[in-house]
């Protein structure tokens, strides 16, 4: 099997499907796609953000009043990241291929790794949309992976659907 680890940051698209099956079709053992998708933690983020600001003196018990709502909007948040991935998994199987996907709540990095070595991945495909600063510091998610991992890791753009409509 040639597992192929996809680190995707909304819902594959038909056309993203049909290209990264295009990528291995002169494979000749049958190839397995895992799809990661990061799922950003609501409470962290909200914490993270009145850190950065310089309030969570002023604001952090008003955090622990709001935990109910915080975790409505993370159920939220997972739900919609499981559908992505529900939904990305079912067009490579639309297409005749093997794939299994979950989310995530560690850094994008972090789960890629741990998917990679979880599943002896053989290549790495990141779709992303374009981030022009990050990429231009190299601390995008191609960067940090190719730093991270010892397999071949490709950055592909995603299509938008709204845009080809």
């Amino acid at each position: 099997m040639y597992d192929v680890v996809l680190l995707v940051e909304q819902e594959l698209t038909e056309e993203d499907a049909k290209q990264v099956v295009t990528l291995h079709e002169d494979i000749p053992e049958p190839v397995k796609y895992h799809v990661v998708i990061p799922c950003h933690n609501a409470e962290a983020g909200v914490e993270a953000s009145l850190a950065a600001l310089g309030t969570a003196d002023l604001y952090g018990a008003g955090i622990a009043d709001q935990r109910n709502d915080l975790a409505a909007a993370q159920r939220a948040i997972d739900d919609e990241a499981k559908g992505c991935s529900g939904r990305s998994v079912a067009r490579l199987q639309a297409l005749g291929q093997i794939a299994e996907g979950g989310i995530s709540h560690e850094r994008a990095i972090t789960a890629l790794t741990q998917t990679v070595e979880k599943v002896d991945g053989r290549e790495v495909i990141i779709l992303t949309r374009p981030h022009v600063v990050a990429e231009f510091f190299h601390v995008d998610w191609s960067a940090q992976a190719r730093r991270h991992l010892g397999v071949p890791v490709l950055h592909l753009l995603e299509h938008d659907e709204q845009k080809t409509s």
